[in-house]
């Protein structure tokens, strides 16, 4: 499972190792043929990928979940800004920049806890049964789930939804659902899910958060869901569109009469009457109207705005409240990921050497307080780590292979280049010298050249002007080996336009992973996505081995079998060089206004900011979160949590590349 996202938007089977557990709500399905092998199948309103869930058990009645505080007023408005434009109210079409935010106003078949790896409860679908041979899913729908206009959701919705996003929605869907053969509205509030083999055991759950759109609304001719469109959509969920500046800025309004507000997955949550993100073009320009009291909320990707752009009145008086908060997800993955579609970043010789001109002990000492930890696993954080070298199972699944893989894979650890802090890179520049020369480069007048004589030029595209800070000084180490090094800084729908067509040599990616990875891996590091634009195998990485180790990592039946397999698929990408790893931060950093009140809780797998509140009457008297000069000058709560989140430096800026991202980024914030 994925992330927006996001990721996105982080799914198993009854049997090989996972659970479907019982609530109040179970109860068994009468089989419409009492031949059918089904008909024992007993409707479960929890799925958990291995494992036990932890609600909903027949000796705990399931209220509502154990971070949020039930009891939390509603009220009030809440602002939040966002970054660049967007043109779209559809986040699952590849055309357009969607807006930020719009998941609110969708439900989904079934939704995740926070406190959880991978835990799904019953929202549009109030159970669930699951074939044990892991050959369908058929969901039992709430028979109370409305639209905003009134009308029923059916399962005519459900498969309607299905259909038209593997048909006319992002590229990313029809891989990510292709192992469902049929869907069938068996009557009004069941639908069948029917799958092409019995080898996904994460499927049932990656179809539980399919969200419900309506189908009366999208086959009206008006309506193009193809397109992008500021036109307001029809929803169900907690929220719906208030109104709209194109480009600018936009208004989500509490449903007063939301369906599904007294569910237990919700108790506690969508407290804020009122939503609303303003854009801003300059992330500058957006820190000092967040001080100014603009807007409510802020996360804080910036170490050094961290350290040093919040020493003022408004923190010292209590205005602004600068919270760092654990949670448990993996960390992301984020690094300068090389395209290879380009012929010069074909060989990894290459792409390695050019992984010594990142010198993260002099940029994380002089541009980041010494407050980040370098990355050096895809799946960092998260206990699947690859350490030393394969052993055991992993080696097992590696072995068939060996003569595709580094020999160095079996015999070395994976390390990354590690340098002094003093900004003397001379050491590795003479590594990187010599493995390019290995590669068939050579220095000539200070510039290095194949040998039919051409340069080797990269242009490195971005779309934030505060990672140019970052890229300058990668350049000047790169010009030191003799590769020209152009830094191209282009708006964010140029930007976009240019990933969906893998128009670049470099960018800056970044992938979150949640506790269970998945199916999504096919998206990421997939040889057919490679071939598929607007998918987010960003790399061009085309390599037998890694899907190999994809497939291990979906059919995984148990914990330990997954652990296994991701670790060999880590593994595999690492000796890959098809990214010069950077850094992240184990914290949630949160800048927000004294008025917002968070429940109290152990860390969650990421911020669920939903479960805060209003304070009418917050106290200015004195500030709550002083601040203290900690690790060389970074600037922390005194009383700092402590705990592992989910941080890339770009903060997926690029919302319109993968809409399903905004889904499994629900399921992992």
């Amino acid at each position: 499972m994925m992330v927006m996202n996001s990721g996105y938007l982080k799914l198993a089977a009854l049997t090989l190792g996972v659970t479907l557990s019982y609530s109040s709500l179970s109860s068994a399905i009468s089989s419409e043929n009492s031949s059918d092998p089904e008909q024992d199948i007993i409707a479960k309103t929890s799925l958990v990928l291995h494992g036990e869930s932890k609600y909903g058990s027949p000796d705990k009645a399931f209220t509502h979940f154990d971070y949020v505080n039930p009891d939390a007023p509603k009220g009030g408005s809440v602002r939040m800004a966002a970054s660049g434009t967007f043109d779209s109210l559809n986040p699952y079409t590849n055309k357009g920049t969607p807006v930020t935010g719009i998941g609110l106003i969708y439900d989904t078949l079934m939704t995740q806890s926070r406190d959880e790896p991978f835990s799904l409860y019953p929202l549009v679908a109030e159970s669930a049964e699951r074939a044990p041979d892991n050959s369908s899913i058929t969901f039992n729908l709430n028979p109370n789930a409305r639209f905003h206009d009134g009308k029923r959701i059916t399962a005519n919705d459900v498969k309607y939804t299905f259909e038209l996003l593997t048909s006319q929605g992002h590229p990313f869907y029809r891989s990510y659902y292709s192992d469902v053969d049929t869907v069938t509205a068996l009557s009004d509030s069941r639908v069948k899910f029917t799958f092409k083999h019995a080898n996904n055991p994460e499927l049932p759950f990656i179809l539980s958060e399919l969200p419900v759109l309506p189908k009366h609304h999208w086959e009206q001719t008006e309506n193009d869901f193809s397109s992008a469109s500021l036109k307001i959509p029809l929803g169900s969920g907690p929220y719906q569109v208030k109104s709209v500046d194109g480009g600018r800025s936009i208004s989500y309004v509490r449903v007063k009469d939301y369906w599904a507000e007294d569910l237990p997955v919700n108790v506690g949550r969508y407290n804020f009457d009122e939503i609303s993100y303003d854009y801003y073009r300059d992330e500058h320009v957006a820190l000092q109207a967040l001080k100014a009291g603009e807007y409510d909320l802020r996360y804080e990707n910036i170490a050094k705005n961290w350290a040093t752009a919040y020493d003022v009145p408004a923190v010292h008086k209590g205005e602004l409240i600068l919270a760092t908060i654990p949670t448990r997800n993996p960390a992301p993955i984020q690094g300068f990921a090389f395209n290879l579609r380009r012929d010069f970043f074909q060989d990894p010789l290459v792409r390695k050497a050019m992984g010594y001109a990142m010198d993260f002990e002099w940029l994380n000492r002089n541009l980041f307080h010494d407050s980040y930890i370098r990355s050096k696993s895809y799946f960092g954080n998260s206990g699947m780590e690859a350490t030393g070298i394969p052993e055991g199972d992993e080696l097992k699944l590696l072995e068939p292979w060996r003569k595709q893989l580094p020999a160095e894979l079996f015999t070395k650890a994976y390390s990354v280049p590690v340098t002094s802090g003093s900004g003397n890179i001379r050491p590795q520049l003479q590594k990187a010298l010599t493995l390019l020369k290995e590669a068939g480069w050579s220095l000539e007048r200070n510039k290095l050249v194949d040998k039919s004589g051409q340069p080797l030029k990269v242009e490195l595209l971005i779309a934030q002007p505060s990672l140019e800070r970052v890229a300058l000084p990668f350049k000047k180490n790169l010009e030191q080996m003799g590769i020209e090094l152009t830094i191209r800084s282009v708006d964010i729908s140029q930007y976009i336009n240019r990933i969906r067509d893998f128009d670049y040599d470099m960018i800056v990616a970044g992938y979150g992973q949640s506790a269970s990875p998945g199916n999504e891996q096919t998206g990421f590091w997939g040889s057919k996505a490679a071939d598929t634009k607007g998918s987010r195998n960003y790399m061009g990485i085309k390599d037998p081995v890694v899907d190999a180790m994809i497939d291990h990592v979906i059919n995984a039946g148990s914990r330990e079998e997954l652990t296994t397999a991701v670790k060999a698929l880590d593994r595999v990408l690492l000796w890959g060089e098809y990214m010069i790893p950077q850094w992240y931060y184990p914290y949630d950093r949160i800048a927000h206004s004294n008025r917002l009140v968070r429940p109290e809780s152990e860390p969650l797998y990421s911020t669920d900011i939903y479960t805060w509140w209003i304070d009418s009457q917050p106290n200015t008297t004195k500030a709550t979160n002083n601040l203290s000069q900690e690790n060389n000058g970074s600037a922390k709560p005194v009383s700092e949590e402590k705990g592992n989140s989910t941080w890339f430096y770009s903060g997926l800026i690029l919302l319109g590349l993968i809409p399903i991202w905004m889904y499994r980024r629900r399921k992992n914030s």
